[in-house]
């Protein structure tokens, strides 16, 4: 059976609805570059949709693979412990599905190397 992956990003969420227009153009520009990957996006709380109903949204979409991609900055308590117990949950709950847990955003060398570059206006 072929393995179909999908992207999850992953945020915190918040009451503003503004506030999740970087993380929807961040998805937009995948969906460009890659039309046929499926991309969705979640949150943890505050905003919708949350992980469960994004997971539940791309298996009917017969992904079978999911790649989460926490876009967090820093490693905080959301990051270090609510995320990976989420994911737990959603390993028992699709068993037929597998997860794939990324570090935090933040951490990638080339996202550390890109917040450089715009701070000293190279960029």
């Amino acid at each position: 059976m072929t393995q179909t992956t999908g992207v999850i990003l992953f945020a915190h969420g918040s009451r503003d609805p503004l506030w999740r227009l970087p993380i929807d153009a961040v998805a937009q520009r995948m969906r460009g570059h890659q039309p046929t990957m499926p991309v969705a996006v979640a949150f943890l709380e505050l905003t919708e949709p949350d992980l469960p109903s994004t997971v539940e949204a791309l298996m009917k979409q017969d992904v079978t693979h999911v790649r989460i991609v926490p876009m967090f900055l820093g490693v905080g308590r959301h990051a270090r412990e609510d995320l990976p117990e989420l994911v737990h949950g959603l390993r028992q709950a699709y068993p037929q599905m597998s997860f794939e847990l990324l570090p935090a955003i933040g951490e990638h060398p080339a996202m550390t190397a890109l917040m450089a570059d715009i701070a000293s206006g190279r960029v």
